[in-house]
C-alpha cells in the first residue's frame, strides 16, 4: 500500500466517518452489506476462530460475533479501533487491535484461525500484490479453515458509484473525477482511487495459492473468492 493510501484510511476516512459512510441512503447498497455479511455467516457454525483484515470499527465483526467462537480484527487506523472498541463493548468474544494488515505475519497471533476475512473489497483497498498476500493469509489459517475474500461484482457498478458519489457529497470522499472513473476504478480529485478485482482475477489467485477453492457471486452484488486449506 502507498503512503497516500495508508494515511488516507488512517487518516481521512475513519472512525465516525467510516461509521458515516455506511449510514447510506440507497438500498440497493444497504442490501449489498447485508448480503454480503450473509454469505460469511452462512459457512460459520459456531466453533470457529475468526481473523478479520483491515475491520474498520467492528462493523462486519459484530454482525458475525454471534455466529463463532471468537473474532479478531485488525485495522491500520487507531481511531478506529478506538471508536470500535465503543461499538464492539458489549460483544464478548470480540477483540480489535491497531495493526498494519500489510504486515501480518503468523507470530503476531496466539493461534492459527479457522477462517480469516477479507471483505468489502479489502484485497484492492489494502493495494498489496494479490498473488504474494494470499500466500500470508494462508499461512495464519489452520488446516482446514479457510479464507473469504469479497471483491464487487461488476453487476453492482452503478449502485457503487451511486455509493461513492454519496459519501463524496457528505465530504467523506474527494469530489469524484467523472471523467476519470470507469470500469471498475473510481477516482477521486485529491488522488484517492478506490479499486477492484475482477471475477477473473480471483480466479487467477485462486489457482495461484495451490489450494481448492470456489468462486461465488452473491445477490450480483459481491464475489467471493473462498480459498480452503486442505492438506497438500
Amino acid at each position: 500500500m502507498c503512503i497516500m493510501e495508508k494515511n488516507y484510511y488512517a487518516k481521512s476516512l475513519n472512525s465516525q466517518r467510516l461509521y458515516e459512510a455506511y449510514q447510506t441512503k440507497y438500498p440497493r447498497v444497504k442490501e449489498y452489506h447485508l448480503e454480503e455479511i450473509n454469505f460469511a455467516k452462512d459457512t460459520l457454525c459456531g466453533t470457529e476462530h475468526v481473523l478479520e483484515l483491515g475491520a474498520g470499527y467492528g462493523r462486519i465483526m459484530k454482525e458475525l460475533a454471534p455466529s463463532c467462537k471468537s473474532i479478531v480484527g485488525i485495522d491500520i487506523s487507531k481511531d478506529n479501533v478506538a471508536f470500535g472498541k465503543e461499538y464492539l463493548q458489549y460483544v464478548s468474544n470480540a477483540e480489535l487491535f491497531v495493526m498494519d494488515a500489510n504486515e501480518i505475519e503468523p507470530a503476531a497471533f496466539e493461534f492459527a484461525f479457522d477462517v480469516v476475512l477479507c471483505m468489502q473489497n479489502g484485497l484492492s483497498a489494502m493495494k498489496v500484490e494479490p498473488f504474494s498476500y494470499v500466500e500470508k493469509i494462508m499461512n495464519l489459517i489452520s488446516t482446514g479453515g479457510r479464507a473469504l475474500i469479497s471483491t464487487y461484482s461488476a453487476k453492482f457498478w452503478p449502485h457503487r458509484l451511486d455509493w461513492f458519489m454519496e459519501q463524496a457529497e457528505k465530504g467523506l470522499l474527494g469530489e469524484i473525477d467523472l471523467e476519470q472513473t470507469k470500469d471498475g476504478v473510481i477516482v477521486c480529485k485529491d488522488g484517492f482511487r478506490a479499486l477492484t478485482h475482477s471475477t477473473e482475477q480471483l480466479e487467477e489467485i485462486g489457482k495461484h495459492s495451490g489450494y481448492p477453492y470456489e468462486i461465488h457471486e452473491v445477490n450480483e452484488s459481491s464475489v467471493f473468492l473462498v480459498i480452503n486449506k486442505k492438506q497438500q
